[in-house]
């Protein structure tokens, strides 16, 4: 048998890349671990945690401000914004930013650079030089996708990850792209203080959802955050406009942005540009040394998830499931699923086993406020499918919590099958986070709604409209 530096190299150390890593290293396989960028991956360095300390801060902050409608003094309220900057810093060092401590004590040997493929039992990498595995899993997650905005380079347009970073937070600002990333950073910036722009090419904020999701977050931007919507509305370019004086007497770079809608060409200044666009697959890693295929859509791996090539697995963002149809196949992009693909590839790979993936029961969220929850199929999508269907929306104005929390605007939505089984759901609520388990785990289960029309709830709480949804599409 040929001798291999490793069993097994993982290339990323993100949720992914970190799970299938500490699983091999823990059944004794030989493992390295390759990391391009900050230990711990994107996920706990640059997006999802500092999103979720960043919002939990401005959340509660205006949310506190709101309540002086009930009585709180609370309108002459503020916040220290570099305290805040550090709240942000502590979260992410305790969910283990740029460590790799936890790595190296499980034995996993840490190589830092990045990692390109010589054939498929080479990469090169860092440091480290050429080095050989007899198998690979690839986690490499995505990066931000191009816009085609003129000019964004030049104008110092940012990126999301970089709006929780910022020394100092834009008067004005423009967020391109009203997606769940696009929305989560507007919410914030407008929560903390700034006159926010926020454009979707498409006719609705959050397009992959359903559109009274979308309806429910518009309003609140517009009527609540005074924030500026522009849907239908395609950004064409940036560029510097010279510096101006704001009202407070702070001069700043002034961006100016060509807008379409409508069929017109406008203009707006702002004093940063956010772009919310999306990512696209990180598979810059010499794949075709390896005799791995992939498109624009990311690497194609089978069920297993399993590449072209025996040996060489990918999973999380950068990985592109080939299957027949499917209805658990849904757009996702997730740290759970991503975690949840890496487990089943490492245990494939140790176990030399064949189990495939399973993605019902997983959700899209929205982290706004109020938070948008949803799960497997929306009804466009089931239409696309030409699936039969029945759908039932309850408003949260329907139940008691909406009087006694004084809050009103939101829903629960079931979408069931013949069967009465739940293909697709969708909560807009103050926890809709929490609320949508249940679900999740009733369509994992392959239950029938009936199961949580008859399952109790508490009656003054927000999981009663998951109640009476279910209670009145079990009996339709």
């Amino acid at each position: 048998m040929k001798k291999f530096d490793y069993d097994l190299v993982v290339i990323g150390s993100g949720a992914a890349g970190g799970t299938a890593a500490m699983m091999a290293a823990k059944s004794g396989l030989k493992t390295a671990l390759v990391e391009a960028g900050a230990w711990g991956g994107t996920n706990v360095n640059r997006r999802d945690i500092p999103s979720a300390a960043a919002l939990h801060f401005s959340q509660t902050f205006f949310g506190a401000i709101e309540m002086s409608r009930l009585g709180l003094s609370s309108t002459a309220l503020k916040y220290n914004y570099p305290s805040v900057l550090n709240w942000n810093l502590v979260a992410q060092k305790r969910a283990g930013a740029n460590s790799k401590k936890d790595f190296e004590e499980a034995g996993i040997k840490c190589i830092s650079g990045f990692a390109q493929f010589i054939s498929a039992n080479e990469i090169s990498a860092g440091d480290a030089g050429k080095i050989s595995a007899k198998n690979f899993i690839i986690a490499t997650g995505a990066t931000p996708i191009d816009p085609g905005i003129t000019g964004a380079a030049e104008a110092g347009c940012l990126l999301p990850d970089d709006v929780f970073t910022l020394r100092r937070l834009p008067k004005v600002v423009m967020v391109v792209g009203g997606g769940s990333t696009g929305c989560e950073v507007a919410e914030y910036l407008a929560e903390m203080g700034s006159k926010v722009l926020i454009a979707e090419i498409s006719e609705r904020l959050l397009p992959k959802e359903d559109p009274e999701a979308g309806e429910v977050i518009e309003k609140r931007f517009s009527k609540t955050l005074d924030m500026k919507v522009l849907t239908s509305t395609r950004v064409v370019a940036a560029t510097k406009a010279g510096m101006e004086v704001l009202p407070s007497g702070r001069k700043t770079q002034v961006i100016k942005v060509n807008l379409m809608r409508g069929g017109q060409e406008k203009s707006v200044k702002v004093e940063a540009v956010v772009l919310a666009t999306g990512s696209e697959p990180a598979v810059d890693l010499g794949l075709s040394n390896a005799g791995v295929k992939f498109s624009n859509k990311g690497i194609n791996v089978l069920p297993t998830m399993q590449t072209t090539v025996k040996n060489i697995y990918a999973v999380g963002d950068v990985a592109n499931v080939t299957t027949e149809k499917r209805a658990d196949v849904v757009d996702i992009s997730s740290t759970e699923k991503a975690s949840y693909e890496a487990a089943t590839a490492a245990a494939n790979l140790i176990n030399k086993a064949k189990t495939v993936v399973v993605y019902k029961g997983f959700v899209r969220m929205t982290n706004t406020f109020p938070r948008v929850a949803a799960i497997g199929l929306t009804e466009d999508e089931c239409i696309s499918r030409d699936l039969k269907y029945k759908q039932v929306l309850v408003p949260l104005s329907a139940v008691s919590a909406s009087n006694t929390e004084d809050y009103q605007d939101g829903f629960v939505k079931f979408v069931v099958n013949r069967e009465k089984k739940i293909i697709g759901a969708t909560i807009v609520a103050p926890y809709a986070d929490l609320m949508i388990h249940e679900i999740a785990l009733a369509m994992r289960s392959d239950l029938k709604v009936i199961e949580l029309a008859s399952l109790p709830h508490v009656e003054q709480s927000w999981g009663e409209a998951v109640h009476i949804a279910a209670r009145r599409i079990a009996r339709g």
